[in-house]
């Protein structure tokens, strides 16, 4: 163990050489090290490397961006609280994502880092509030969904980062007033990959839990979209039925009355579709799947009172799933 705290408080001092050959070289075994060798990493970041590595992701070189950003990524599965600490990090890791795009000079795997290192840091719920006031951090992250030339990879790591602030309900509202909600739609609805589509419907589901989601949902239709992923023909996957379940669910209870109508017109189609959930969704995804159609019918028949045929066979459908399901 000395032999390696040595090595790397003989690495980090050559972060500060001012050889350009010697700082690359430093930072392409800091970066091997911290892939390799979990013990090394707290090493490392007690050596004072953070700083360093923050302040290389400014740089011109996008090698050396590249470099500094994987090494802060493969630092944050150790060492949390020292990156959380170092002052300026969280604007250098904006830094790099605000400079995304084929415009910049900035790499793909330095954004893709960035985003990845801010899902790592989310884990931790005190840090969650400290990112999400970060609005210029927020931004990038809902930029780079929304940008049709973004990478899968850069995506689906904005999306993770995203998913971990919206954990933090008074995040929700400046996500939303950035154009989160007309972002993650839009991906929804052109973009095939299951992997993708499962993680933005996650961070819809979360993102439908503040008072400003009824309005932002309305103007890109979200309830009729997510009730079109409950349909099999659709051919969605479990996770994603479940986040669809999931966002309506926290929807219908701050949207109140209006959104469970908004529901409930959609057709015996989407009865079916939460109860597909019940049956063979996790145990989380059945529970809400279960208090969604609760919901749906204790509101639907207290609100009904037209005595017509098509509401008493609807309060007969809810019957029959709410007590013969699985």
């Amino acid at each position: 163990m000395e032999v390696k705290r040595r090595t790397a408080k003989s690495l980090v001092t050559k972060l500060s050489s001012v050889s350009e050959l010697t700082r690359t070289e430093a930072l392409c075994e800091l970066r091997l090290i911290t892939k390799h060798d979990p013990d090394a990493r707290s090493l490392i970041a007690d050596a004072g490397a953070i700083p360093y590595l923050s302040e290389t992701l400014y740089s011109s070189s996008p090698d050396a961006q590249e470099n500094a950003a994987v090494t802060l990524l493969n630092l944050s599965i150790n060492s949390k609280e020292a990156l959380m600490s170092t002052r300026g990090l969280l604007d250098a890791l904006s830094h790099v994502l605000r400079h995304h795009g084929p415009s910049s000079s900035t790499p793909d795997a330095a954004v893709q880092s960035a985003a990845a290192t801010l899902h790592s840091l989310l884990i931790v719920d005190s840090y969650r509030p400290i990112i999400g006031a970060k609005r210029d951090i927020i931004y990038a992250l809902i930029d780079i969904v929304k940008c049709p030339n973004s990478p899968p990879r850069s995506v689906k790591d904005a999306l993770k980062a995203l998913f971990g602030a919206s954990l933090y309900a008074l995040n929700r509202s400046t996500m939303i007033q950035f154009g989160i909600v007309a972002a993650l739609f839009g991906l929804i609805l052109k973009d095939g990959r299951v992997g993708l589509v499962e993680d933005a419907t996650a961070v819809v589901a979360q993102i439908a839990g503040c008072e400003e989601s009824e309005e932002a949902f309305r103007k890109v239709s979200g309830v009729g979209v997510l009730v079109d992923l409950l349909d099999a023909a659709t051919g969605s996957s479990i996770r994603i039925k479940e986040n669809s379940v999931s966002a309506l669910l926290n929807l219908a209870r701050c949207g109140g009355e209006g959104v469970v109508e908004d529901v409930r017109r959609m057709g015996l189609g989407v009865f079916d579709g939460i109860n597909n959930v019940v049956e063979n969704g996790s145990p989380k995804g059945k529970n809400k799947a279960m208090a969604l159609l609760n919901l749906l019918d204790t509101r639907g028949l207290s609100s009904s009172s037209d005595g017509s045929n098509e509401n008493l066979f609807r309060h007969s459908r809810f019957d029959y799933l709410l007590h013969h399901s699985s």
